[in-house]
């Protein structure tokens, strides 16, 4: 059984600071997000949907973000390999899913595919989109090169 949570698939110094980065970047963007790397549960319905070599972590609002159209960010980073079976290095990035949550499910998803824009029946505003992909295009640098080199607002 491969984990979903990233917090359970960090066996590796480099993927743990790739994953503390990652987390940086949401909150250089959105501060008031909390960070999860535990987001689901373990248990068989879970497991019957996991994918091979991603990592899903989520960031939490401490309430309704209007903006966003979401209390949750809910993140899919997907890899050219199995992040925990990888011993020393950290693996290639190959797509973000974000997808904007509440309790009744998905508000809409943005995947890096394609135009990067997000689809759904409650879109984020257009700052919020930029915000979004930036991140995105931020996440692709670290898990490549590590830490990006420059700073955003």
């Amino acid at each position: 059984m491969n984990p979903v949570n990233a917090a359970a698939a960090v066996h590796s110094v480099a993927l743990a600071q790739a994953l503390a980065s990652s987390i940086t970047l949401v909150r250089r963007q959105f501060p008031a997000a909390q960070p999860n790397l535990s987001p689901w549960r373990d248990d068989p319905l879970t497991r019957h949907w996991d994918e091979a070599a991603t990592l899903d972590l989520a960031f939490h609002f401490p309430g309704w973000s209007p903006r966003l159209q979401c209390r949750s960010l809910l993140l899919q980073l997907r890899f050219n390999s199995e992040p925990w079976e990888m011993d020393m290095s950290c693996p290639s990035l190959l797509g973000v899913v974000m997808r904007g949550m509440t309790f009744d499910g998905e508000r809409w998803r943005l995947a890096t595919l394609g135009d990067w824009l997000p689809a759904g029946p409650h879109l984020p505003q257009r700052d919020q989109v930029e915000q979004l992909q930036l991140i995105c295009r931020e996440m692709f640098e670290v898990f490549e090169h590590g830490v990006p080199n420059h700073t955003s607002s």
